[in-house]
């Protein structure tokens, strides 16, 4: 019986650790990445970022696809899974052999919810991402749906028709379609959260508090010569981030939308 290749039968074996961070938008997970890319670069190490759907291979296809409506869930699938093969090839893996630190905005679970939010089976998208290297910990940002709707739609003049779900034809109305969108989204990753035994982070709490609770879920795992064992009180390592450097960080994630 030929045995079914999927995701996660192989772990890295890389010199390098890969911390990536999920959740449904408005989890605040890329603000979090953003401040701990920033802690961790002013302990001298060497830190690469990644961000989801970010390749320039497919960016035109995406881009045409989108405007003429055209994409398909099944196309949608295939063509982030390009976007992040290349993204694996051409980034995070060489990183990783060259012993840095890899920081990713979304990996593959994000495709594993929101692929299969959009009616694409399990299996097949667990199998087309067979190739991605297992991180060292991902870390699920849990969020009551309605708060993170609430930032999301507080802030965003207007969704975007394949954002808002509206090619599945879930309402007529395009911030209905997001909510119901959404809702499946999150169910989704509830149940990968146990599949997969992903780190979980209470995004409700205060900016500094998370910040601090992200730092020792890492912590075990890049501990050396850079980073020495943290005292009880008063630890640099552990200090926590300025409003200054918060209000920065959100900021730069608001402009970059």
């Amino acid at each position: 019986m030929t045995q079914v290749r999927t995701y996660g039968q192989f772990p890295s074996h890389y010199p390098g650790k890969l911390f990536i961070v999920e959740g449904i938008d408005g989890s605040g997970k890329s603000t979090q990445l953003a401040l701990l890319a920033q802690w961790l670069r002013s302990q001298g190490h060497l830190v690469v970022y990644s961000e989801w759907n970010s390749s320039p291979i497919v960016r035109r296809t995406t881009s045409f696809g989108k405007k003429q409506k055209l994409l398909t869930p099944t196309t949608f699938s295939l063509i982030h899974a390009t976007d992040f093969s290349d993204r694996v090839e051409r980034d995070i893996v060489p990183a990783l052999k060259a012993g840095a630190i890899v920081l990713a905005d979304r990996y593959v679970y994000t495709a594993f919810a929101r692929d299969v939010a959009r009616g694409v089976s399990r299996a097949w998208v667990r199998s087309l991402y067979r190739f991605a290297v297992v991180p060292t910990l991902a870390i699920y940002f849990r969020v009551p749906l309605e708060v993170a709707l609430y930032r999301i739609l507080s802030g965003r003049p207007k969704l975007k028709w394949y954002e808002a779900g509206m090619d599945l034809g879930l309402h007529g109305d395009v911030i209905e379609s997001y909510k119901l969108f959404q809702k499946r989204i999150q169910d989704e990753y509830e149940r990968i959260v146990d599949e997969f035994g992903l780190a979980v982070m209470d995004a409700t709490r205060p900016v500094e508090v998370q910040q601090r609770a992200l730092r020792q879920l890492i912590l075990p795992y890049v501990r050396g010569e850079r980073i020495p064992e943290p005292p009880t009180h008063g630890s640099p390592i552990l200090a926590l981030p300025t409003p200054k450097e918060i209000r920065e960080v959100l900021d730069d994630y608001v402009i970059g939308q």
